[in-house]
């Protein structure tokens, strides 16, 4: 497995987060990673684990702003992931790239209402 494509005046992990976003975003990726690995495993964990932090932050009666400040915080990610997958599943075709589409949508219909 290679490392990601670095792009002209990128270096470093700033580089590869750049080649990360990039690729997801102009549809680049392969679908499947994107919706498996990036979606639905890494975007739920992720999802998880802020809403157990938001809730110790609540149980340590901190102020309610930044506890939803906290919990809410993904969400761009959120979206960002499911249109990555909207664009991605768009440029592929195909039924198992529809069903994608939807069940991004579901997922981030999901995890914004929990």
């Amino acid at each position: 497995m290679s490392a990601p494509e670095t792009f002209e005046g990128e270096d470093g992990k700033a580089g590869r987060a750049a080649g990360f976003f990039r690729s997801r975003w102009q549809g680049t990726a392969p679908l499947d990673r994107l919706f498996w690995r990036d979606l639905v495993l890494v975007g739920t964990a992720i999802n998880i684990a802020v809403s157990v932090l938001a809730l110790i932050l609540l149980g340590l009666k901190l102020p309610l702003a930044l506890v939803l400040a906290v919990h809410f915080a993904p969400v761009p990610y959120n979206f960002f992931l499911t249109f990555a997958v909207w664009r991605t599943a768009e440029k592929t075709g195909g039924v198992k790239a529809s069903l994608m589409t939807l069940g991004a949508v579901l997922w981030l219909l999901l995890v914004v209402v929990i």
